[in-house]
C-alpha cells in the first residue's frame, strides 16, 4: 500500500489541527517540535496503544472496531460529520473494491419533473461530483448566466459547480464572502470522496482543482468535512445587483447521488424583488441578451 491512504491522511490532518491545551494537556511550548498532538498523545486520550495508534496512521492496520474508532473521535473532538466521515474511510480502508470508471450520470425524468415543478425559484441538479445535470432558467440566470443554457444536456460538455466556483472568475466574482462558499464546497466533496474513493472521474476532478487552484489545495489539505445543506449569501449578480439568498440542498430519493439545489428569498424583501428580471426573462431563442431585459 503506497502513504497511509485516505484514513491515515485523515487522521494526522486532525491531530495536526488540535493543541495540547484543547484536550487538557500541558504544552512545553516552544521546544514542541510538531504541530498539534504528538501521536502518543493522542493514543493516550483515546485509551489505545501507541504502537496500534501509529499502525493506524500508517496505513498499516485495517481493523480498528467501532469503539476504537468511536474512541479516537472523541480524543480528536470530532463532530457527528466528522465521525461519520471516520468511521466510511475506516470501513473502505477494509474493503478495498477494484476501482471502475463510472457510467455518465442520468437524469431521470422524475427528476426533471421535479425542476419543472419549482419553476419559480432558482434551481439546478448536481450530480455526485457536483456537474450542472440540468438547470431551470431562473438558476442558470441566477449562478451561470454568462454559460450556454444547454451545456447540461450532454455528459462531455456539462459545467462543474466546484470548478466554476475556483476557476471561473465571474463564478468567483459572484460571492460576497467566496472563502466561505468554497470552504463549504470542499468540505462536502470531502464527505463525497469518503463515500466514493474508488470514482477515477472524482479523483480527476480534485487532481485538477488542487493543481490548478492554490485555495483548493490548501482547503483540501486540511481534510475538513461539512454537507452543503443550507446556508445564506450575498451575490454580487452583475445584471441585478445585490441578492441575500438561502441555497438549500434536498435529497432526491431515486437517485441518491443527485441533489437538488434551490434558492430562495424571504417573502417582500429587497432580494426577492431583484430577481424579478430573472424571472421576467425566459427566453433564450431570441438572441435577446438578459443586460437588454432589465433596461
Amino acid at each position: 500500500m503506497d502513504g497511509p491512504g485516505p484514513l491515515g491522511d485523515f487522521l494526522q490532518a486532525r491531530r495536526a489541527l488540535l493543541r495540547p491545551a484543547d484536550v487538557g494537556l500541558r504544552d512545553l511550548g516552544p521546544r514542541r517540535r510538531v504541530a498539534g498532538l504528538r501521536r502518543e498523545e493522542l493514543a493516550q486520550l483515546a485509551g489505545v496503544s501507541v504502537s496500534y495508534y501509529t499502525r493506524l496512521e500508517q496505513g498499516l492496520s485495517r481493523g480498528a472496531s467501532a469503539e476504537v474508532l468511536d474512541a479516537i473521535a472523541r480524543a480528536l473532538m470530532l463532530d457527528d460529520h466528522e465521525r461519520d466521515h471516520l468511521n466510511r474511510l475506516a470501513e473502505t480502508s477494509r474493503h478495498s473494491p477494484r476501482a471502475r470508471r463510472p457510467r455518465p450520470e442520468r437524469l431521470a425524468d422524475e427528476t426533471r419533473d421535479l425542476l419543472r415543478a419549482v419553476d419559480g425559484v432558482p434551481a439546478l441538479v448536481l450530480g455526485r461530483r457536483t456537474d450542472v445535470l440540468a438547470w431551470n432558467t431562473l438558476g442558470h440566470a441566477l449562478l451561470a448566466g454568462h454559460l450556454d443554457f444547454r451545456g447540461p444536456d450532454g455528459p462531455a460538455g456539462r459545467p462543474n459547480m466546484s470548478r466554476m466556483l475556483f476557476l471561473d472568475p465571474h463564478c468567483r466574482a459572484l460571492y460576497a464572502d467566496w472563502e466561505r462558499k468554497a470552504r463549504a464546497v470542499v468540505g462536502n466533496l470531502r464527505i463525497t470522496a469518503g463515500r466514493h474513493p474508488q470514482d477515477p472521474l472524482l479523483a480527476e476532478l480534485i487532481g485538477e482543482l488542487t493543481m490548478k487552484s492554490p485555495e483548493f489545495g490548501a482547503l483540501w489539505s486540511d481534510h475538513r468535512v461539512g454537507p452543503c445543506d443550507a446556508a445564506s449569501y450575498e451575490l454580487r449578480h452583475p445584471v441585478v445587483g445585490p441578492v441575500t439568498l438561502t441555497q438549500q440542498t434536498l435529497s432526491i430519493a431515486r437517485s441518491p447521488d443527485q441533489v437538488l439545489i434551490v434558492c430562495t428569498t424571504p417573502a417582500g424583501s429587497p432580494s426577492e424583488e431583484a430577481l424579478v428580471p430573472l424571472r421576467d426573462f425566459h427566453d433564450h431563442s431570441t438572441g435577446l441578451s438578459l443586460e437588454d431585459a432589465v433596461r
